[in-house]
């Protein structure tokens, strides 16, 4: 069994993100902005010229495209905590 990080790095509003991905059923109003904040205190993220964000965080490497609207999309959340999950991340 994997051990989990203890987010005491991350701040208030890293924490409160990273608590609605893991959140079931999976919320429908997470904001990109947030999660790009996340991502870039966990993990590695390099913007592409094209608008893509390619992020390695542990073994894992993702490219997420930003969301036409302010939210991410449940495929998107999906993705994020099999990343972050694998990562020891989970609230």
């Amino acid at each position: 069994m994997a051990s989990t990080v203890e987010p005491s790095h991350l701040n208030s509003h890293h924490r409160d993100t990273l608590a609605q991905i893991f959140q079931h059923p999976v919320s429908h109003n997470i904001q990109w902005r947030a999660v790009l904040s996340l991502l870039e205190a966990v993990a590695s993220v390099e913007e592409h010229h094209d608008g893509r964000f390619l992020v390695t965080l542990g073994a894992e490497t993702e490219t997420f495209e930003p969301p036409r609207d302010k939210d991410v999309d449940a495929q998107q959340v999906v993705d994020l905590r099999r990343m972050l999950r694998n990562a020891g991340y989970e609230s």
